[in-house]
């Protein structure tokens, strides 16, 4: 029985976290974006019948551009916050193990929670949201989630590519699946029961996630024996700055640079940077995404009601997650990886400019549809950076690519609230224009890196 347990926790392991992180996080998102919007419209135009009603009104121009603006400043307070935490906790896995590193981003998860179900139920300021923002972000949120996910899952998979990029595309599914059910449940708890309701399913995700972290993961054998060898020099060398918290923290937080910017074999190094740009692109664009897209789709002439946007969303996090469960194991069998993440960059800048041009509810749905395989390239580019660092530098390489996924809240929150504003009463679908040009920016820097030789496989023992 202990075998079939042992050989079931190999199988089964940090999944389910991402999966209620992110149904957490999905349920949550347009929740808050929708108080935020009831609340500015309560301010401005101090009418309850029309506040009280989610749906589009003549009046909402002026509601859009406040909302969007506290929306951004709500998204600078998350980013601000998740970068130092980012830097700092891979490296920190590396040694202290990765399971208490996913536990850290529930725990403040649940104050934030109870803080956003306060605001919603009692007649607090708006503002008190940017609170609730820096409570969720003091931890690194989602990116020390996924660093340590899929520094787990490297630690696992050592030493098999091909395994390890499956098991990453599996797990990088679970984003688009947690989606798809957070933007389901969320939804329907909304528009049945209010967000008193979507908040309290946000908080009980995290307890789920907790709960698993703690009962059922263990660290990986291999990877304590990792941190033993590896931290050897480094104890040496700075055992004098150990005693001293601030020089403590800061090794990690150089350890986390130097397991990117080192020099590697070939031209190893300048492909880690160039994934490392990938990603940032790719998360830049996919918070500009979720930034807007609530305020986006509910201006006319698409006017959707949140039932139907929860609709939408949860049938793209299906197709997306379809992709990667789906489709990408059955194209590996046919063509590389590297090409696979081409293709998927390509149909991922089509389905932008499809959305941006969208002015009813088919031509939006459709937009989904040719985004399917859209998740396929950030799971490649996740597995080839991995296969180039070592054992132990895997944590401290996460780290840095999720620092740098943090920033992405900050600038890509920036970028589009700032301009939807701005291109509202032109051409609102030009944000989802630029976001196709940044694919495009990815898909030249996929082909650079896959044109770059190969070195030799690394020797595992």
């Amino acid at each position: 029985m202990s075998t079939w347990k042992e050989k079931l926790r190999r199988t089964v392991t940090v999944e389910p976290v991402i999966f209620l992180y992110m149904t957490g996080t999905f349920i949550v998102t347009p929740a808050y974006q929708q108080m935020i919007i009831t609340k500015v419209c309560h301010e401005l135009l101090k009418n309850d019948t029309i506040c009280s009603n989610p749906e589009p009104h003549k009046d909402n121009e002026e509601v859009q551009i406040k909302a969007s603006y506290i929306l951004l400043f709500f998204n600078v307070t998350l980013s601000l916050v998740s970068i130092p935490p980012a830097i700092l906790l891979g490296s920190w896995s590396d040694r202290a193990g990765r399971r208490m590193v996913m536990a850290f981003p529930s725990l403040l998860s649940l104050l934030s929670g109870g803080l956003l179900l306060a605001i919603d139920l009692l007649d607090i300021n708006v503002y008190w949201t940017m609170m609730a923002a820096a409570l969720a972000g003091l931890t690194g949120g989602h990116v020390s989630v996924f660093l340590s996910c899929f520094s787990y899952l490297a630690d696992l998979t050592m030493g098999s590519n091909s395994s390890r990029t499956l098991r990453m595309a599996v797990a990088e599914s679970m984003i688009f699946v947690g989606g798809m059910v957070g933007f389901l449940l969320g939804g329907y708890l909304e528009q049945d029961y209010g967000l008193e309701a979507a908040f309290g399913a946000y908080i009980g995700c995290h307890v789920l996630a907790l709960s698993y972290i703690v009962l059922w993961l263990r660290d990986p054998v291999m990877t304590k024996n990792t941190f033993t060898v590896t931290y050897k020099e480094d104890t040496v060398e700075e055992d004098a700055q150990v005693d001293h918290s601030r020089l403590f923290i800061l090794k990690y937080a150089k350890l986390s640079f130097k397991a990117v910017f080192k020099r590697r074999p070939g031209q190893d190094r300048l492909k880690l940077h160039f994934l490392i740009l990938c990603t940032f692109i790719n998360n830049l664009v996919a918070v500009g995404d979720q930034s807007i897209l609530l305020l986006y789709l509910k201006y006319e002439p698409r006017e959707f009601t949140t039932a139907l946007f929860g609709v939408f969303n949860a049938a793209r996090m299906l197709l997306l997650g379809f992709g990667l469960l789906g489709l990408f194991p059955l194209l590996m069998r046919c063509t590389k990886e590297m090409t696979l993440a081409k293709l998927s960059a390509v149909f991922r800048a089509a389905s932008y400019v499809l959305l941006a041009f969208s002015n009813n509810t088919e031509m939006v749905f459709l937009a989904a549809v040719v985004g399917a395989p859209a998740g396929i390239s950030q799971a490649v580019i996740r597995s080839v950076s991995s296969a180039i660092v070592g054992p132990d530098e895997q944590g401290a390489m996460f780290s840095f690519s999720a620092s740098v996924e943090a920033t992405c809240i900050l600038i890509g929150s920036t970028i589009f609230n700032g301009l939807y504003p701005l291109t509202l009463p032109t051409f609102p679908g030009m944000p989802y224009i630029i976001m196709a040009g940044f694919m495009l920016i990815v898909l030249i820097l996929l082909q650079w890196i896959s044109e770059m030789p190969t070195t030799l496989p690394r020797l595992v023992l």
